[in-house]
C-alpha cells in the first residue's frame, strides 16, 4: 500500500514539473507575435545589447533625411540584420532574444504618426510564425520624439537568454 501511494506521489511530482528549471518559458500572446511574458531561470547567460539604428539605405540622399535611412520597414530590416550580427559575434542568435524594446519616430510622411505596419512587415520576416514563431520575445513599442541621428525613424535594443553552459 505504501509503495502504491509512493508511485502515485512521484507521478504526480512529475507531472506538476513538465519543464526543466533551466528552460527558457515564453507565454505567447493570443492577439500578437509576441510573447506576454517571457520566464528565464537563475543561471542562464543573459546579454544586454545597446539600442541600433539602421545603416543608410540611400548614401546619395541628403544627410539627415528620412531618405538615407529609408522608411520604417527598411530600417527595421537594418537594424535586426545588425542585431542578429552583433548577437552571433558573442555567441548568441535571434531565437536567444528574450526583450525587445522598439524606438519609433513619427514618420513624417505619414502625418507624424509611427509605422507600426512597417516595423511589423520587418519583424515577421524574423519572428514570424514561419520563422522563430516558438522563440518570440517580450516585446515593448513606444513613439519617440526623436533619435540621435536625424533621419533615422528606428532605434532597436534587445536582452538575448541562453541556457548557462556547464
Amino acid at each position: 500500500m505504501r509503495s502504491a501511494a509512493l508511485a502515485t506521489a512521484l507521478l504526480c511530482a512529475a507531472a506538476a514539473t513538465p519543464v526543466s528549471a533551466h528552460d527558457i518559458i515564453r507565454h505567447a500572446n493570443p492577439s500578437l507575435p509576441i510573447a506576454s511574458s517571457v520566464v528565464v531561470p537563475a543561471g542562464a547567460e543573459l546579454v544586454f545589447v545597446s539600442g541600433m539604428l539602421a545603416d543608410a539605405a540611400d548614401t546619395s540622399a541628403p544627410v539627415g533625411s528620412v531618405e538615407r535611412f529609408g522608411d520604417t520597414e527598411t530600417q527595421v530590416k537594418s537594424v535586426l540584420d545588425k542585431l542578429a550580427k552583433e548577437l552571433e559575434a558573442v555567441g548568441f542568435t535571434m531565437a536567444d532574444v528574450v526583450k525587445m524594446n522598439v524606438f519609433l519616430v513619427g514618420d513624417p510622411r505619414k502625418g507624424g504618426a509611427m509605422d507600426f505596419d512597417g516595423l511589423m512587415k520587418a519583424y515577421l520576416q524574423v519572428f514570424g510564425l514561419g520563422g522563430r514563431g516558438r522563440s518570440l520575445p517580450a516585446r515593448t513599442t513606444v513613439q519617440v520624439a526623436g533619435l540621435p541621428v536625424p533621419g533615422a525613424l528606428v532605434e532597436i535594443e534587445v536582452v538575448a537568454a541562453r541556457h548557462a553552459a556547464h
